[in-house]
């Protein structure tokens, strides 16, 4: 689809971290360069807010990767991670990244969603019939739903250039698309993982 850019557009980001996170791990074992990321799909244009989604544990291990998305400019958004009886884990933003896309909208022209989750087609096609914006996906293509990618203005493959929008990428070594990716596991190895990061994002520009 032919998609329209200029410095005058107001955009919105929302990021689903735990999606882009696991994509990442399972296809390349590396961890996302937010800062490159946002950067590019951005493109120049007029950021009116960016969110970034994520579950938080009750170690608080989280706390300097938070810091470091707000010093690139993204907003993040947290909420516990839930234990249930028996040991049931639940971590799931995909309603609140919705209500947060449709609010903002009015005040948007185009609306980017950081995810390759397809449960999120209904609101890419809300977006764009009810709320006239222009909706963007960025994610990693081969672990994007093809209908995603389908019903969007455009779409931002991170596999085409993994060298920049990955940290501690490399070219060899074996690669593997995971058989899923949503997020209900435990968040405590992420947010160790996190925490090696943060040194490496905040130094991009």
């Amino acid at each position: 689809m032919a998609i329209i850019k200029h410095p005058e557009q107001r955009v919105g980001v929302f990021i689903d971290t735990q999606n882009l996170y696991h994509s990442a791990k399972n296809i390349y074992r590396a961890r996302v360069n937010f800062g490159n990321v946002l950067k590019d799909a951005v493109a120049g244009r007029r950021l009116i807010r960016a969110r970034a989604y994520m579950v938080t544990t009750e170690s608080g291990e989280e706390k300097a990767f938070l810091e470091a998305l707000t010093k690139i400019g993204i907003e993040p958004r947290t909420k516990d991670l839930q234990v249930f009886y028996g040991g049931a884990k639940k971590a799931d933003w995909d309603v609140g990244i919705a209500v947060d896309a449709i609010t903002a909208s009015p005040k948007l022209d185009t609306v980017i969603l950081f995810t390759g989750d397809g449960d999120f087609i209904p609101l890419v096609e809300y977006l764009r019939v009810h709320a006239g914006c222009q909706v963007e996906i960025v994610s990693f293509g081969r672990s994007t739903s093809g209908r995603l990618k389908e019903v969007a203005d455009h779409f931002l493959d991170l596999d085409e250039d993994p060298k920049r929008y990955l940290l501690n990428y490399r070219s060899t070594g074996s690669r593997r698309v995971a058989p899923s990716l949503r997020t209900s596991e435990t968040l405590s190895t992420e947010t160790k993982d996190s925490l090696s990061e943060i040194e490496r994002i905040t130094e991009v520009e």
